[in-house]
């Protein structure tokens, strides 16, 4: 075994610095919470090719006096602390006396500061964390520092830096965050000579939010202010049908400091449990107020978490204050059950706003001011996945998903002779063909199908399925002769079929072409089809997610989009693949950033982008689904080669004839 030695100052200094600081945004983050900490009114942070070449932070705080500048540089030299019963009842964002010692060790360093009761600045030059002499200069009130040459003595941590556009956007982010924790300072960050935010400084923190995440986002919010058990809180959160894709947008911060906390998320999603649509999340800007010794900040080298002393007391207070905000609000007003005899055109299909039958109407008597619709309402998260964390925090009491209304019979509409087949491919017809007169009333036992004429034998049941294959999609080929026949639709979600052993089965339609197209995508050795944009679209996914898709472009033009960066965090979409709606672009993008960030190698992350665009593409459980569609879904199930959906759900269960006949009580 090795002799223990004692590692030399220089080295120990290098350890120190990795774990204070690891990216350029590291550096500006322990810079500007020392402006903080001095009572800055007004601080500037200036990057230059990500932050490795120049990072300047200018502030207007109370400067440092001459003969402290070369301490200041030292290990553990702090101001903030002076002595051990202070570590619990820490109020200032930097206290370990370690940002300055660290940065100094890994750069080249020049600072230069002026206290108000000085007449002249002072300046002082540091290299690998060697200090030079104090010099007189000429300053301005606060202090400046440059960092520049980041990493240049420590070529290991160097190599791991990513583009210069995605430390910048991380660097951006973080300025976010500092300028929403401190509505009462005016920020201003600059990259490459452009000014990228400025806030007013004002003390309004719906200011802040306006200038740091978008005026967008900012509409969104609603005012929220409670709290409880000596926890205060305030701030915005959005309103429930403005959930968002990820949790990008939940910013919280505790006593001014900007941390991640899974208790607080829990909380703030807990509030919004029965209110949101599954799969969406509320964003909002959280600020918790607590006494300085019930939190402690000690607990993380980047100091993003903390721990509570009563973790409980915390959690009550952000779900009442959210749950409050929500019930004061009022809820979406639920819309009336959907009649299935009106034309249902989910996808928006361009020029159509009516159908023809409104149309006939409206255009029979005067035109009048139509009134407001109501809100839609969403789709009910009525399960948790996780266990909760309150019991003192009751939830909301499940509310029921409004019942569509059943048809006249249950059966198609008849297709018109020269009406083109539709195929399951990109852009599958979702409209429905006008109604046809009242027929007369059929058996119960007939098949939901088209009439046909009554021919003296019995006709096998043939799939809908094209003959002519159009250029570009691909036609669906059934096995044979179908043995199931479909019975009809339930809720526009499933399907109902019944065996030639007398089984029926239910296929859930989305999961089933969610699977179909998955498949496809994933075999497929080019990149899918596009659809231009009439008018590109912007997306909004903030500073940090939107560099992030930026950083992954050749990805995103394999699974067929085309992006640009539009700056301040925005994406410019101008093609998406030919199957995605154009209202789902955003969302997609979010869940795309998502899967990004989760940390997995190249092949498990674009497995999960195929998830997502297969999700995003497939049949939605509540559209109108013409029988070419319902049959060529049925024959992939049938035939054995759709049995799950990408993420594991069957696509179809089973209903025996005893088993139907055991809940009537015949057997």
């Amino acid at each position: 075994m090795p002799s223990i030695q004692q590692l030399p100052p220089h080295v120990a200094d290098l350890i120190a610095a990795g774990e204070v600081v690891e990216r350029p945004a590291s550096v500006v983050k322990e810079l500007v919470e020392n402006a903080l900490d001095a009572h800055s009114s007004a601080v500037v942070v200036e990057l230059r090719r990500g932050g490795m070449g120049l990072i300047r932070v200018t502030d207007n705080g109370c400067g440092i006096a001459p003969a402290e500048l070369p301490t200041a540089f030292l290990r553990h030299a702090t101001s903030k602390l002076r002595g051990p019963e202070d570590l619990g009842k820490i109020g200032t964002l930097g206290f370990r006396g370690e940002a300055l010692a660290a940065i100094s060790a890994v750069s080249r360093i020049e600072i230069q500061t002026r206290r108000r009761e000085d007449p002249t600045g002072a300046a002082l030059r540091l290299e690998g964390g060697v200090p030079g002499a104090v010099e007189e200069a000429g300053a301005p009130e606060g202090t400046t520092i440059l960092v520049r040459d980041l990493f240049y003595n420590t070529p290991a941590r160097l190599k791991f830096m990513k583009k210069d556009s995605a430390e910048t956007a991380a660097a951006g982010g973080l300025m976010q965050h500092l300028a929403l924790s401190h509505p009462d300072v005016s920020f201003k960050f600059i990259k490459d000579g452009t000014e990228a935010l400025h806030t007013p400084g004002d003390g309004r923190l719906d200011s802040a939010i306006y200038a740091a995440l978008g005026r967008d986002f900012a509409r969104s919010l609603l005012p929220v202010k409670g709290g409880g058990d000596g926890a205060a809180v305030s701030g915005f959160i959005t309103r429930p049908l403005q959930g968002r894709g990820s949790r990008g947008m939940q910013v919280f911060f505790v006593n001014g400091r900007f941390i991640k906390s899974q208790l607080l998320t829990a909380a703030l999603e807990e509030g919004y449990r029965n209110q949101i649509m599954k799969g969406r999340f509320p964003g909002c800007v959280l600020a918790v107020t607590l006494p300085v010794t019930a939190v402690d900040v000690n607990v993380h080298p980047a100091k993003t978490a903390v721990k509570f002393a009563q973790e409980q007391a915390v959690f009550n207070a952000v779900y009442h204050t959210v749950l409050d905000a929500l019930a004061a609000q009022g809820g979406p007003v639920p819309a009336a059950p959907a009649d299935p005899e009106k034309t249902v055109n989910p996808r928006g299909d361009f020029f159509q706003s009516m159908d023809a039958k409104a149309y006939r109407e409206q255009g029979a008597k005067p035109a009048a001011p139509a009134p407001r619709p109501a809100a839609p309402l969403p789709a009910w998260d009525t399960e948790r996945t996780g266990p909760r964390l309150s019991d003192s925090a009751p939830p909301l009491p499940k509310t029921p998903s409004p019942r569509p209304a059943l048809g006249r019979s249950g059966a198609f509409p008849p297709l018109r002779q020269d009406a083109p087949s539709s195929v399951l491919g990109p852009k599958a017809e979702r409209m429905e063909t006008p109604p046809a007169p009242p027929a007369e009333p059929k058996a119960l036992a007939e098949p939901a199908l088209p009439r046909e004429p009554v021919s003296p034998e019995p006709r096998p049941f043939v799939p809908a399925i094209p003959q002519a294959e159009l250029p570009g999609q691909e036609t669906l080929e059934p096995p044979g002769e179908a043995p199931w026949r479909i019975a009809g639709e339930l809720l526009r979600t499933y399907i109902v079929c019944e065996s030639e052993a007398g089984e029926v089965w239910l296929v859930d339609k989305h999961a089933a072409h969610e699977r179909v197209n998955f498949d496809r995508l994933k075999a497929a050795l080019e990149p899918p089809m596009r659809q231009a944009l009439l008018t590109p679209a912007a997306v909004e996914l903030g500073k940090e997610d939107g560099a992030l898709l930026l950083e992954h472009l050749p990805l995103l033009e394999e699974l067929g989009f085309s992006c640009e960066d539009f700056g301040g965090g925005a994406v410019l979409v101008r093609e998406i693949p030919a199957d995605l709606d154009a209202e789902d672009v955003t969302a997609t993008l979010e869940e795309i950033a998502g899967k990004l960030r989760s940390g997995r190698s190249l092949a498990e992350r674009r497995e999960g982008l195929l998830h997502t665009m297969a999700c995003k593409a497939a049949i939605k459980g509540g559209w109108k689904s013409g029988p070419e569609e319902l049959r060529a879904l049925v024959d992939k199930v049938q035939s054995g080669e759709v049995r799950y959906c990408p993420h594991g759900r069957p696509v179809a269960v089973r209903l025996t004839k005893y088993e139907l006949e055991k809940m009537f009580k015949r057997s």
